[in-house]
């Protein structure tokens, strides 16, 4: 079962839902950076379950613990293993999915696949794999905003049949903006209908889904590689590894099919000041060939509404028999608040093992594009 993500920043997380713990394990970090353990663990939270009454109401702290890697709060160049305990697991809420396959979840397509699975809590396939790839994204994070000045900012784009309707000018600047909305959705009115979609399909016992948006801002051009390393193709796999994502676009995406050649292409133009190329309109979302362009990087991700619902479903177990399931538990009603912070982790692992690989390979790329000034051992 490969876990393992990366070129040069290599990620490997490890754990299921309601195991002992869950965690990673991150290597290719150069030594001598200093580790940001609050702005990991500020990460961890923003992820977590038991946010507010919108989430799953499992309280999980997800407090962060560092076994290697660190040294005097400086990164050593060995690997770095962090990990999170679980500590609010109920098993026997799973009892009756121990033979029993969910609709639209893992579930049978896991036991088909190995013969043998973990069904408290989904083991593997549940959302709290992503812890680890939260906590080394954080890592990623400060070296982005670091070395390169790039700025990472995920909102809530749609819930089921609502659009934020927030234009490419009315694009949060921050992560602190988009949190002081409980939905994610960083516009008032919206975010209030979102809310009250959600509460009602809680109440219900369904569920629903929707669509995070996600902009990278002052990402340099240069980074990916044509053919099977693209930019974009690197984003899409990471992204569609979520739990729960069934969709990807960048830029204009499926949208873009509708216009023709000459409305639809990015006029290039030097930018006054600063000499810099750049396009005037952004239709390919930072991307061009598979390579960044300059531009700001624009992405979505569509999550289908989530699979363990309170209402009862016709299903079949592992007898190859017809029966009923009315699902236990403690789930999201709508994984997109939460989903969030996740998105925003998997493009920056993306982004700065495409930086580590870009600067390793082109000097010169480098010394034009990174700040030296906090670069250690330089």
């Amino acid at each position: 079962m490969p876990s393992s993500w990366g070129k040069i920043f290599r990620v490997s997380t490890y754990g299921e839902s309601h195991g002992t713990s869950v965690g990673v394990v991150v290597d290719g970090v150069p030594a001598g950076l200093p580790f940001p353990e609050e702005e990991i663990q500020k990460d961890l939270t923003r992820r977590r379950p038991g946010q507010n009454d919108l989430t799953t109401p499992r309280d999980e702290k997800d407090r962060m613990v560092v076994e290697s890697g660190v040294f005097e709060g400086k990164t050593t160049g060995s690997p770095i293993l962090m990990k999170v305990n679980n500590q609010n697991t109920i098993g026997s809420d799973y009892d009756e999915m121990a033979h029993v396959f969910r609709p639209s979840h893992a579930d049978y397509t896991y036991s088909e696949k190995y013969g043998h699975r973990a069904h408290v809590g989904g083991g593997r396939s549940s959302v709290r794999e992503t812890i680890g790839r939260v906590a080394a994204a954080g890592l990623a994070r400060v070296i982005l905003e670091n070395e390169l000045g790039i700025s990472t900012v995920g909102f809530v784009d749609s819930i089921g049949p609502i659009d934020s309707q927030i234009s490419e000018n009315e694009y949060p600047m921050s992560r602190d903006i988009v949190d002081q909305f409980p939905t994610r959705c960083p516009k008032p009115s919206t975010n209030d209908e979102m809310e009250t979609l959600i509460r009602k399909l809680r109440d219900e016992g369904d569920s629903v889904g929707g669509v995070v948006k996600v902009v990278v801002r002052n990402l340099p051009p240069g980074l990916g590689d044509p053919v099977y390393d693209k930019l974009d193709a690197d984003l899409a796999k990471a992204i569609l590894s979520i739990s729960a994502c069934k969709g990807f676009e960048v830029g204009s995406g499926f949208s873009g099919t509708r216009q023709t050649g000459s409305t639809h292409n990015d006029e290039f133009y030097i930018e006054e000041g600063t000499g810099k190329v750049k396009t005037r309109t952004n239709r390919s979302g930072g991307i061009q060939g598979g390579i960044s362009n300059g531009m700001d990087l624009v992405i979505r991700a569509a999550f289908k509404p989530t699979s363990t619902i309170k209402k009862e479903q016709k299903t079949v177990n592992d007898q190859n028999k017809e029966t009923i399931l009315k699902a236990k538990g403690r789930h999201d009603p709508c994984v997109l608040p939460r989903a969030v912070p996740i998105v925003e982790a998997v493009v920056n692992l993306v982004l700065v093992d495409a930086y580590l690989y870009q600067r390793a390979l082109q000097p010169k790329w480098f010394m034009k594009y990174a700040n030296l000034n906090v670069i250690p051992n330089q």
